[in-house]
């Protein structure tokens, strides 16, 4: 029964998350045209993960796809830098990414984050995505590397959604990303809008750009810029140094309480949490409960900030990788539920992962 209420939980979250899409759209013909199109394969999609939860099968409605290592910035705090232990790793081709997409849209898999790395150094694997019209693919980057070329991308495939990040004002995102960075992103923005293309901004949270971020002034400007959604990501601490950066449950209710307020006195705008509310979700939704991750090299990870692996999609497929032995131990094993601190519950817990995973 839990997971029946799971799976509709989450179906139900999906739901609202395209309604949104719809209202913010609307000034976008060929956007709101094409997020109706979704909608309606969404149900299917739908169908699919509850078929599968009545044959004992929990199918996650997203993954997340961290495409590549490459980048062309070296921010600071960087997961992708720091918390992969797989750095000689041989990347995916597109075609084998494009596989990964099938195998997803057939189990009803809806939404895949591509992440890196700096995902627009892979041309080939946005390609592969755009042909993909029944799957949503928000595209997290720097900002940085947006060529004619890419806006001619997501002009003409608009299951491709950019979402640029962004730490707060100027000040605050070169101290993190380097030096006139902010000012590239203000022209990505323009050259997005320009085009027509629907685009977010990704904005990692702490306990010190918080009353900057969740300001009205902060998200009108990003509104005025031609961003119509801002993904708020909480910080997960990348080593122990920056632990003090992370929220507390004091500060998360704060966080949810600022974010209710500008969903309320911003509606033009659309307002995403991640990792969200855990405790109305039964604990963490990592390894399989809500999504996981597939690093570079097609290992099956918990999340991107839990980088330990003993299965690839590759060799298993990715509906034999849900089950993999990490997974099924995390599920049951209570840690995913476990009471924590900071931003990860996986976090926290890293050596009782490496543990298991030592003794495997």
């Amino acid at each position: 029964m839990e997971g029946f209420e799971l799976t509709s939980y989450l179906s139900n979250g999906v739901d609202r998350m395209i309604r949104d899409m719809l209202k913010v759209s609307l000034k976008y013909p060929q956007q709101s045209l094409f997020i109706m199109h979704y909608a309606a394969a969404q149900k299917k999609a739908r169908a699919l993960r509850e078929q599968s939860e009545n044959d004992g099968v929990h199918i996650p409605p997203f993954l997340i796809a961290s495409i590549t290592r490459q980048c062309n910035l070296h921010c600071k705090g960087c997961y992708a830098a720091t918390c992969s232990t797989h750095s000689g790793m041989k990347e995916l081709s597109g075609q084998e990414w494009g596989d990964i997409f099938s195998q997803a849209e057939a189990l009803g898999v809806g939404f895949i984050l591509l992440a890196g790395g700096e995902p627009l150094t892979r041309m080939d694997v946005l390609r592969e995505a755009g042909r993909h019209r029944d799957l949503l693919f928000p595209v997290f980057t720097n900002g940085t590397m947006l060529t004619h070329d890419y806006l001619k991308l997501f002009s003409s495939s608009r299951n491709l959604l950019p979402v640029l990040s962004i730490e707060g004002g100027r000040m605050i995102t070169d101290a993190r990303r380097g030096a006139g960075v902010h000012a590239k992103l203000m022209e990505a923005m323009e050259a997005l809008n320009h085009a027509g293309v629907l685009f977010g901004a990704s904005v990692t949270v702490t306990r010190e750009n918080i009353n900057e971020v969740t300001s009205g002034k902060f998200v009108r400007e990003l509104y005025a810029n031609g961003c119509k959604a801002v993904i708020y990501v909480e910080y997960v601490p990348v080593d122990r140094e920056t632990a003090a950066l992370a929220f507390d449950d004091a500060d998360r209710r704060i966080f949810e309480s600022r974010v209710m307020k500008l969903r309320r006195c911003q509606a033009q705008l659309m307002f995403l949490m991640f990792p969200g509310d855990e405790k109305s979700s039964g604990g963490c939704l990592a390894a399989g409960r809500g999504f996981f991750h597939i690093n570079a090299g097609g290992g099956a990870e918990p999340c991107p900030f839990s980088a330990y692996s003993d299965t690839s999609v590759l060799h298993t497929g990715l509906r034999a990788a849900l089950s993999s032995p990490l997974f099924m131990h995390l599920q049951t094993s209570g840690m995913l539920d476990a009471e924590h601190n900071g931003g990860c519950v996986l976090f926290e817990q890293e050596q009782l992962i490496k543990t298991y995973m030592g003794g495997q």
